[in-house]
C-alpha cells in the first residue's frame, strides 16, 4: 500500500448508515455545481477561483489497480467546505464518487486486503475512523475515541491500527485553581506556548490499537507521559509515521525537546517503537537537523528518509538518506545532488526510488538508482509534480501549473511521458481564458542570471500599455515555481489586466545551495537588488507602463514590500503587504520558532558585537518609514503567531502617521493564510480595488 497524505483512528464500534438515511438528507452537490457551472465570462473572477475543486489525499489500492482520493469544494454562500471521496482506475476508467453526506469524509486509505477503504468522518459528532466498500456502500464506524482522532494507518498484516490523537500534557490554570472555572488567564513559564495558530495546550500522540476487521480496541499511547509530539506541527502529517513491513514496529518523527530548547532547534529524529518489547530506539541520533518522513523498502531491509544537516536551519538542503536495518549503516543517496528532495517512493523490487525535486522553477520526477546513487530526471514540461507513487509498471503523480490546479497523472517509468487521469476542474478550465506564462533569464546587479516568470493578461495586446506587478515571494526560501495558489494566483492577477513579474531572487531553492543560502543574514541586501533588477528590466518593454508599477507579497514577501516602500526611489505607485515583518526587533521576541530568527537574522538584536545580526536589524523596514510616500494596503490576521498582527498594524499606523494613503484589512479568525471562502473573496476584492485605484 502506497500513501501520500495522513489521517487518524481508534477504538470501538458503532453502526451502519443505510443508503435510505443518506437519501433522505442529500446535501448540496458542490462537485456537480462546479462541474456543470456556466460562466458569464472567460476571465477568471474570485468567485470562480473559489469554485475550483481541490485535490487532497491520495492512496493506491494494494493490487495497484485503483486510486482513492479526496476533493474539497467550497460553498461560498454558506461559507464552508466539504470534502468527498472518489475512486478511479489507474487506466483512467471507472471514475466514481463514493461519498456524499452533509459532513466531511477525508483521509482515504485502502485496507491492506483491498476489501475496504478506511476514512475519517465527523458524522457522529467527532472525527472517527470509518470503513466502507470500494463503491461507498456499507459504511460503518469502527472507532469511538473521546475527542476524536487526527489520522490513522493500518498495520500491513491488518492486525492493528495506529492513530494520532491530541493528549493534554500540562495542567491548566483551571486545573490548578478549580474554584476559578471561568478564568481565562494563562500562566507561561517557558517558550513555545503557542505555535503557528494554536495555543499549545495539548500535543499529538501516537496510539496503537488492536483491529479485528470490525472494530479497534485496547488502544495504548506509545508516547504516554512524554511532553512532545508526533507528527510535528504545524504541517506534519501521517507521512511522518510508518509501520515496518512486518507490522512489528512503528517508526515516527519527533523533536523530543520542550520550551526554549524546542523553540531554538530543528533537530527532529526518527524513533522506532517495538510493539513486543515496548522499547523505543533513536535511529538518527547524532544527525542534527530535520530527519523526517520515513519509508521502508518493500522487503523491509532498508529505511529511507529526508534529512537536513544543520540544527537551526529549516531551509537546509533536503537530502535523501537510506539505512540498512541489519547493520545500521546510514548513507546519503543524494551526495552531489545540489537540489532538495521532496516526495519520494520505493519501487516494489527495491531497485529504484522515484522522487520529486525542483530545478529552475520546475518540479519534476527523478529516478534514483540505489546501487550507484545516480539520479536522472524523468519528466519534462512547464509544470510542478507535487507527489509520486510507485504503481508497478507506472507512476502516479499530482501535477499543477500556474494555469491549472492539481490533477492526478500517470507517468511512464521509461519515457517520463505523462497522461492526465482526473478532470476535477475540466469544466471550469474549459471555459476560462488564461494568459501566457513566459520564463526569462534576467541579469542581476552582480551579473548573475535569474529566472523570472512573466504572466501576461488573457487578452494581451503588445500594442497596449499595461500596469505591472512585482511579485515578492515568501519563505524566504521558497521557489517561485509552477504552483497554483488559491490566494496568490498569478492568472487571477493577470485576469485583472496586470502583467506579473515574478523573480526567483536570491534565497530560493532550485538554483543550487549557494543561491539559496545567500539570503541568510542579508535580508535587505542582494535579494532586494534582484527584485529591482527584475522590474527595471521588464519596465523597458513598450507594453509595460513604468509609471504604473506595483509591488505585492506575503510573509517574507510582505517584508520585502515594506522594505521596498522605503527604498524604491519612486519606482512604484502602489504596495500591498500581507502578513509581513515590519519591525525586526519586535519580531525577534514575538515569533514562536526562534530557530528561524536566529539563523536568518544571525542572532538577537541585543548582541551588538554580532556584525551579521546588526546588519540584519539595520535592514528592518521600520527604519526607513521616513521615506514612505507611496499608497499601501496592509493585510494581517490575528491567528498568525509566526508574524503577529501587531506587525501589520504598526506598518499601517506608521503609513497613516506619515500622511501616506493606506488601508488595513484585518482578519480576526485567519492565520498566516486566508482559508475561508468569504474571507478569501474579500481578500481578492480588496486587493484589486486597491491596485485599480492607484494603478489604473
Amino acid at each position: 500500500m502506497k500513501k501520500l497524505v495522513a489521517f487518524l483512528s481508534i477504538a470501538i464500534v458503532i453502526g451502519l448508515v443505510s443508503c435510505e438515511q443518506e437519501a433522505q438528507e442529500q446535501p448540496k452537490n458542490l462537485a456537480e455545481i462546479a462541474q456543470n457551472k456556466t460562466l458569464e465570462s472567460e476571465i477568471m473572477t474570485p468567485e470562480v477561483l473559489w469554485t475550483f475543486g481541490r485535490l487532497g489525499a491520495v492512496d493506491l489500492s494494494p493490487d495497484k489497480q485503483t486510486l482513492v482520493y479526496s476533493v474539497t469544494y467550497f460553498d461560498i454562500t454558506e461559507n464552508h467546505s466539504r470534502t468527498d471521496l472518489y475512486t478511479i482506475k489507474v487506466d483512467g476508467s471507472d471514475q466514481k464518487r463514493i461519498t456524499m453526506t452533509k459532513v466531511n469524509e477525508s483521509s482515504p486509505t485502502w485496507r491492506p486486503d483491498g476489501q475496504k477503504i478506511g476514512f475519517i468522518s465527523n458524522e457522529s459528532g467527532s472525527r472517527q475512523l470509518w470503513e466502507m466498500d470500494s463503491d461507498g456502500n456499507n459504511r460503518k464506524q469502527i472507532s469511538q475515541i473521546e475527542g476524536g482522532i487526527n489520522s490513522f494507518k493500518y498495520a500491513p498484516d491488518q492486525s492493528r491500527i495506529l492513530f494520532t490523537a491530541m493528549v493534554k500534557v500540562n495542567p491548566t490554570v483551571r486545573d490548578k485553581h478549580p474554584d476559578l472555572p471561568q478564568t481565562s488567564g494563562r500562566i507561561m513559564n517557558d517558550l513555545m506556548y503557542r505555535h503557528w495558530d494554536h495555543w499549545v495546550d495539548d500535543l499529538s500522540h501516537i496510539f496503537v490499537a488492536d483491529y479485528d476487521g470490525e472494530r479497534v480496541s485496547n488502544a495504548i499511547d506509545i508516547m504516554e507521559g512524554e511532553p512532545w509530539e508526533s507528527p510535528l506541527r504545524p504541517f506534519g502529517g501521517m507521512e511522518q509515521i510508518t509501520w515496518s513491513p512486518d507490522s512489528e514496529s512503528i517508526v515516527y518523527t519527533a523533536r523530543k525537546k520542550t520550551g526554549l530548547d524546542y523553540s531554538i532547534s530543528t533537530n527532529s529524529d526518527l524513533y522506532q517503537y517495538n510493539l513486543a518489547s515496548g522499547q523505543t530506539t533513536n535511529l538518527t541520533a547524532g544527525m542534527m537537523g530535520y530527519d523526517v518522513n520515513p519509508k521502508f523498502s518493500p522487503d523491509g531491509s532498508y529505511i529511507a528518509w529526508q534529512s537536513m544537516e544543520r540544527d537551526g536551519y529549516e531551509s537546509d538542503r533536503n537530502r535523501l538518506f537510506v539505512m540498512g536495518l541489519e547493520n545500521g549503516k546510514k548513507t546519503e543517496f543524494t551526495e552531489g545532488f545540489d537540489q532538495n528532495v521532496y516526495d519520494f517512493d520505493w519501487s516494489d523490487d527495491n531497485k529504484s526510488i522515484h522522487l520529486t525535486s525542483i530545478w529552475h522553477g520546475l518540479s519534476q520526477i527523478y529516478k534514483l538508482d540505489p546501487v550507484d546513487k545516480s539520479i536522472s530526471q524523468l519528466t519534462k514540461g512547464i509544470h510542478n509534480f507535487t507527489s509520486v507513487i510507485d504503481a508497478g509498471d507506472k507512476l502516479i503523480g499530482g501535477l499543477m501549473s500556474m494555469s491549472k490546479p492539481a490533477e492526478l497523472y500517470t507517468v511512464d517509468k521509461q519515457t517520463g511521458e505523462h497522461q492526465q487521469l482526473t478532470t476535477i476542474n475540466g469544466n471550469l478550465l474549459g471555459q476560462l481564458k488564461f494568459g501566457k506564462v513566459e520564463s526569462r533569464w534576467i541579469t542581476t546587479s552582480d551579473n548573475k542570471q535569474m529566472l523570472t516568470w512573466i504572466i501576461y493578461p488573457p487578452n494581451f495586446d503588445p500594442d497596449k500599455s499595461y500596469p505591472a506587478l512585482l511579485y515578492c515571494q515568501g519563505g524566504p526560501q521558497s521557489t517561485v515555481s509552477q504552483f497554483w495558489s488559491f490566494r496568490w494566483n498569478f492568472q487571477m492577477m493577470a485576469a485583472n489586466d496586470y502583467i506579473i513579474v515574478a523573480p526567483n531572487r536570491r534565497g530560493v531553492p532550485g538554483f543550487g545551495q549557494e543561491w539559496n543560502e545567500q539570503i541568510s543574514g542579508d535580508y535587505g541586501g542582494q535579494n532586494m537588488l534582484d527584485y529591482l533588477s527584475a522590474i527595471d528590466e521588464m519596465k523597458k518593454e513598450p507594453y509595460i507602463d513604468e509609471n504604473r508599477l506595483g509591488a505585492v507579497g506575503a510573509s517574507y514577501g510582505g517584508y520585502s514590500v515594506f522594505w521596498l516602500a522605503g527604498n524604491h526611489n519612486k519606482r512604484f505607485k502602489a504596495f500591498i503587504a500581507h502578513n509581513g515583518i515590519f519591525n525586526f526587533e519586535a519580531q525577534y521576541t514575538e515569533t514562536e520558532e526562534m530557530w528561524f530568527a536566529n539563523w536568518d537574522y544571525g542572532g538577537a538584536y541585543w548582541d551588538f558585537d554580532n556584525e551579521v545580526a546588526q546588519r540584519s536589524y539595520a535592514s528592518s523596514p521600520h527604519r526607513f518609514v521616513q521615506n514612505w510616500d507611496t499608497p499601501m494596503l496592509v493585510i494581517h490576521s490575528e491567528l498568525d503567531y509566526r508574524i503577529v498582527a501587531s506587525q501589520g498594524m504598526s506598518a499601517f499606523n506608521a503609513a497613516v502617521l506619515r500622511g501616506v494613503p493606506a488601508q488595513y484589512l484585518y482578519f480576526p479568525d485567519e492565520n498566516h493564510w486566508v482559508l475561508s471562502a468569504q474571507n478569501g473573496i474579500l481578500w481578492q476584492r480588496t486587493f484589486y480595488e486597491w491596485l485599480d485605484k492607484w494603478l489604473k
